[in-house]
């Protein structure tokens, strides 16, 4: 996750970066059901409504949740599916609220209303995600069920009401990207806390749809428009958390940002970036789902590296036997093509790995989703390259 705001904010003062900070663990996003009441486009999981077998049942998620505190593990994000879906859903945040996690709630939202608010509220969820990929039409058709978005924002003005930290995520594609602003302007609206804008990854029914992941130039006025608004809240003394996932080119992008309005404070804000390093899969961003197979991150769901039935989390999570895990751990990693050549290869960490696993099956490839041109990462624009064209990645590669 790349914290604009945070970053942003350290351009308003002169003081040096302090000394880069490790996590004592992971945080690690679970999937706790797959059932969901939506089908939607951009769904990693690959969710229905229905039930699915061999799921991990409260004992066992108490059994690894001790685990993971013993391991260090500071954040746990309850997801699914749809986690309001599981009944022991209330049970297990209680446990995972008093073993002293951070706990987040990522939820379609449609399922929370007048019911069940006041349940919700008592468990003390340190943030609770609700997803908007556009406006009433635009969502509804993204969530593919009428009347999903009217019973999102619902669930969104029930949890602000009731003193719940509620943000927004939205998912970046060519089919919603002319309705970001209109999204921002929602958010000042209704008084949300936070923004989190997800770019497509190429996993699940992201991987199916990737013909709608938008192009760069889009991407870049996206993250032109990000910046520009939570630059404006931070002038006007009233900050809100805006926050990015899935391309970490956006702290490179943000380093242009800088240099072009507060030129003195880029070397340190740099510095700053080098050392939050990027892309944190396999490392410092894990993935447990439904059934217990750990991954190294939420896309990566046809890359198993261990089952929590079979061995402790800890124990998988320190396994660098399996050349995926070892190559995310190195550092830097051993990336090819355009990522092995950028300068700023230390600030983005080569990107999301998965969109090159899926496009190629070499993990290590350049990142297709990277929108920074070869003249601003000082590529040569010289050997193997992916082949982009302006609606679709290919597989294919080609000698430049």
């Amino acid at each position: 996750m790349f914290r604009i705001t945070q970053y942003l904010q350290t351009l308003t003062d002169d003081r040096p970066p302090g000394p880069r900070r490790t996590p004592p663990g992971p945080v690690v996003i679970w999937n706790l059901v797959r059932r969901c009441n939506l089908t939607c486009k951009h769904c990693y999981s690959i969710s229905a409504d229905k039930d699915f077998p061999g799921e991990l049942s409260s004992d066992e998620v108490y059994a690894v949740m001790e685990d993971l505190k013993d391991y260090g593990v500071p954040v746990l994000i309850l997801s699914g599916g749809e986690p309001l879906l599981r009944p022991d859903i209330y049970d297990i945040s209680r446990r995972a609220k008093a073993l002293g996690f951070y706990v987040g709630l990522s939820t379609n939202g449609t399922l929370i209303d007048e019911d069940n608010i006041e349940a919700i509220a008592a468990i003390g969820y340190d943030y609770v995600g609700i997803s908007i990929d556009g406006l009433r039409e635009t969502h509804d058709r993204f969530r593919r069920r009428a009347g999903a978005f009217d019973e999102s924002l619902r669930g969104i003005r029930l949890c602000r009401e009731h003193g719940i930290k509620v943000g927004l995520r939205f998912t970046l594609t060519q089919d919603n990207a002319h309705e970001l602003s209109q999204v921002l302007q929602l958010m000042e609206a209704e008084a949300i806390d936070k923004f989190y804008l997800s770019h497509l990854n190429y996993a699940g029914r992201g991987n199916r749809n990737r013909k709608d992941d938008v192009v760069h130039q889009m991407t870049r006025e996206a993250m032109d428009l990000l910046f520009d608004t939570a630059w404006r809240h931070i002038q006007a003394g009233r900050p809100r958390e805006f926050v990015t996932g899935n391309n970490d080119a956006d702290g490179v992008y943000l380093l242009q940002w800088a240099q072009r309005h507060v030129p003195e404070r880029v070397a340190a804000l740099r510095q700053r970036l080098a050392q939050w390093g990027g892309n944190a899969s396999g490392l410092w961003i894990a993935n447990i789902d439904n059934l217990g197979d750990v991954h190294p991150d939420t896309f990566w769901w046809d890359y198993r590296l261990g089952n929590v039935r079979e061995r402790p989390f800890s124990e998988i999570w320190e396994d660098r036997s399996d050349p995926l895990m070892a190559g995310f751990k190195q550092q830097p990693r051993p990336v090819t093509g355009r990522c092995a050549e950028c300068r700023h290869l230390d600030i983005c960490g080569g990107n999301t790995r998965v969109r090159a696993w899926q496009l190629t099956g070499d993990p290590w490839a350049e990142d297709p989703a990277c929108y920074l041109t070869d003249e601003e990462i000082g590529a040569s624009g010289r050997g193997e390259r992916l082949r982009l064209t302006p609606y679709r990645r290919t597989t294919r590669v080609e000698r430049a």
